[in-house]
């Protein structure tokens, strides 16, 4: 059940906000929106407001936006106005509208890392500083508490976390004496940190603590590790293409599980799975294949390099095959989904 509300919610959010990103276009340069719905087949919810249907369908997967122009069968209850029509638009605005639902994920994934950065924080990797302690060896032992930041071991000087375990790793005998700095003060804590054969290593038993950015800060930081991110993403998915790496890619049933994983390791898990989500979703989005934005984009932009508009009879047949096959594939990849569950 957790795994289903879960990824309803997060279905609901990258829908939503990839829709509301075409809407908020086309209001923007003036195009007719007829109907803003959330899923797909037949409506189950529906009200009419300032001559938008806003709708809800049976199935919960995916969503549009039907503008004035668009070939969907329009509704009797619709004012049609040719002044305000999507296709008359000029290329440069179809092409923002049509951009509008990926820019919107992107920018979400943005603003959840933001929230992250400043209300979580980020484990820090570059102060000495103990964030936790760990049950069973031997820093509890000792007195080590957290906020405690290590100013030496054995005498070497300590000024970044790795250098932590790299000191601890150059001691010869069992007895170790780290020096802390404690509210200004500094302590001496001694005692044996023994040699695990398991490990290869001596293990103290603490983990670096976290550091929340200010506001300005996770603006910036979040803009940063979004950047990252999509390069990390893209990375991958070339070498899944050119065969450098395996396969592995999910579906709703894979999300779903996923979704649930994250939703019961805590509220910030989640926020970091709903802002990658949506930045997976943005870049899949414009990426240059059929039936994605991506895909309609490469038309507009064609258009305006050559000033020429391609066949709309022949785009839309170009689009349709793109949508069997990617159907096909959510079909494919949701099948494996469920066989891994078996398994």
């Amino acid at each position: 059940m957790i795994s289903l509300l879960s990824f309803l919610l997060v279905i609901g959010v990258c829908v939503v906000i990839h829709e509301g990103g075409h809407y908020l276009a086309a209001v923007w340069r003036n195009v007719q929106v007829h109907e803003f719905a959330f899923g797909m087949g037949p409506r189950l919810f529906s009200r009419r407001r300032n001559g938008v249907l806003w709708a809800i369908r049976a199935f919960p997967i995916g969503g549009f936006v039907r503008m004035e122009g668009d070939e969907d069968e329009p509704l009797p209850e619709d004012e049609p106005d040719p002044t305000r029509s999507f296709p008359i638009r000029k290329a440069w605005e179809r092409f923002v509208i049509i951009a509008g639902g990926a820019f919107a994920n992107i920018v979400l994934a943005w603003l959840l890392t933001t929230v992250l950065l400043a209300g979580y924080g980020v484990i820090d990797f570059k102060s000495p500083v103990v964030g936790r302690l760990m049950e069973g060896y031997p820093a509890a032992e000792m007195g080590a508490l957290p906020g405690d930041k290590v100013v030496s071991i054995n005498g070497t000087a300590i000024n970044a976390w790795p250098e932590i375990r790299a000191t601890l790793q150059d001691v010869d005998a069992d007895e170790v004496s780290v020096v802390v700095e404690r509210d200004g003060e500094r302590l001496t804590l001694e005692g044996r940190i023994p040699f695990s054969e398991k490990q290869n290593a001596r293990l103290w038993g603490v983990q670096p603590g976290r550091v929340r950015y200010s506001i300005a800060a996770a603006l910036t930081g979040g803009m940063g590790y979004c950047w990252q991110m999509s390069v990390d993403i893209l990375r991958g998915l070339w070498q899944m293409i050119t065969g450098a790496v395996g396969a592995d890619i999910a579906g709703p049933v894979g999300i779903a599980v996923m979704a649930g994983d994250a939703a019961r390791q805590g509220f910030w898990t989640f926020i970091t799975f709903l802002a990658v989500i949506n930045l997976n979703l943005g870049l899949l989005n414009l990426l240059p294949l059929p039936a994605l934005d991506g895909g309609r984009l490469v038309f507009v932009l064609g258009e305006m390099i050559s000033g020429r508009k391609f066949p709309e009879k022949w785009e839309n047949r170009i689009h349709i095959v793109g949508l069997v096959m990617l159907l096909a594939l959510i079909a494919i990849v949701t099948f494996m989904d469920i066989a891994r569950l078996i398994d």
